[in-house]
């Protein structure tokens, strides 16, 4: 393992830990010659997991384009970065469970809109506007009075809930 810093080909291990329910090992790793840390992953090299583009190309699974992808919806957000590797990890994890090897772009594209939803509407419209390929302003403000709607929705059934618990409480 080359360090990240200085290129120096040897390092020593400080702190060995499970990851991932147990699927990954984090290691934190001192270079001999900097003395700086930095962290690796190992991860059971398994059946790769085909990815099926739109344009019908093929190309293994990466995750660090998951991320990548996930950071930049996210970026000015406040969304911790640790909450993108979580949402990266369990998209992983549920695809590497399903008999699959091969999937479409689309799919995953929708598990990660999914995860987006719950956790950040802007940066859900963010990869959103990327992910779907709007064609015009219109489809946009479809999914933004969707998202609205939904809020309002939401909003109206806490609020029924508070005024049930409210008189309940009187009675």
């Amino acid at each position: 393992m080359r360090c990240p810093f200085c290129g120096h080909p040897r390092d020593r291990v400080v702190d060995t830990r499970e990851a991932a329910e147990g699927s990954v090992v984090r290691r934190r790793r001192l270079c001999l010659h900097c003395e700086k840390r930095f962290t690796t992953y190992e991860r059971i090299d398994e059946i790769p997991l085909m990815v099926v583009k739109k344009s019908g190309t093929r190309e293994a699974f990466d995750r660090s384009k998951l991320l990548s992808g996930l950071l930049k919806a996210c970026e000015k957000r406040p969304v911790k970065a640790r909450t993108l590797e979580e949402i990266v990890d369990a998209v992983e994890r549920r695809l590497m469970e399903s008999s699959q090897r091969e999937l479409s772009s689309q799919a995953v594209g929708r598990m990660l809109m999914e995860k987006l939803l719950k956790l950040d509407k802007v940066a859900y419209l963010r990869f959103a506007s990327v992910y779907l390929e709007f064609d015009d302003v219109g489809e946009f403000m479809k999914v933004i009075n969707q998202l609205f709607v939904e809020k309002t929705r939401s909003k109206l059934v806490e609020e029924g809930r508070a005024a049930e618990e409210e008189s309940l409480e009187k009675a």
